[in-house]
């Protein structure tokens, strides 16, 4: 390998359940408006139209027991997701096969400074101030497909200082996990270490420092995180 003029990045690895070994991470996609109740507290229409696709930065993933309150804003809001991870990819993926590109499975909230979302709406620029903040999008162990299938249905909820705020269930999601693969393959060259984040069912909200945060999707994982 050759020399590099400044030391090579560390790799962004999450933990899989039950074994030592590591999941790179590469890119980190995310789905928005893909619960309709969800669309709809946004002012959203929840029609099926085509899905959109954002991005974080890959070492905004990190698997952890907290999470640290961003600067610049006094609204973070918290959203629930069910995350796939990606052992292949391609580009214009048939919905057929799009499953097979799949490792594995956890459950993540992509944090998000809410009033900067807004302000970078309403002035028509994107939104990655609001999305791709240092430890934006914690994840839990991931869960292989060997262990877990393919959850298609199950509930999935986030809690804060043990109240519930956010209760749906994976069958809501407007746009299925093959699906979102082959439409995400159509606007990028999926590989093996992508992890998309699934979208989030209604009920967000903001959090403060000292919020206790718990979250879970059915049989897949859960995530306990406290804010500071």
């Amino acid at each position: 390998m050759s020399a590099t003029v400044i030391p090579m990045p560390a790799p962004v690895l999450l933990e899989v359940e039950g074994t030592s070994e590591k999941f790179p991470v590469r890119r980190v996609y995310c789905v928005g408006r893909n619960y309709a109740d969800h669309a709809i507290e946004m002012g959203h229409d929840p029609s099926r139209e085509a899905p959109f696709f954002f991005q974080k930065n890959a070492d905004n993933a990190y698997n952890g027991e907290t999470f640290p309150y961003p600067p610049l804003s006094s609204n973070v809001h918290f959203e629930v997701e069910l995350v796939m991870a990606l052992k292949a990819g391609g580009s214009d993926i048939d919905a057929q096969d799009a499953l097979e590109c799949v490792y594995g499975y956890g459950v993540g909230v992509d944090f998000t400074r809410r009033d900067l979302q807004d302000q970078m709406k309403k002035a028509g620029r994107s939104w990655e101030v609001a999305k791709a903040f240092e430890k934006s999008a914690p994840v839990s162990a991931l869960l292989p497909v060997a262990k877990v299938g393919h959850p298609q249905e199950g509930a999935i909820w986030l809690e804060v200082n043990g109240d519930r705020k956010q209760n749906g269930d994976m069958n809501q999601m407007i746009w299925k996990l093959p699906e979102i693969i082959a439409e995400l393959s159509k606007q990028f060259e999926l590989a093996a270490g992508d992890i998309i984040m699934t979208g989030t069912p209604a009920g967000v909200g903001a959090v403060v420092k000292g919020d206790k945060v718990v979250c879970e999707a059915a049989g897949v994982g859960r995530l306990e995180l406290t804010v500071v």
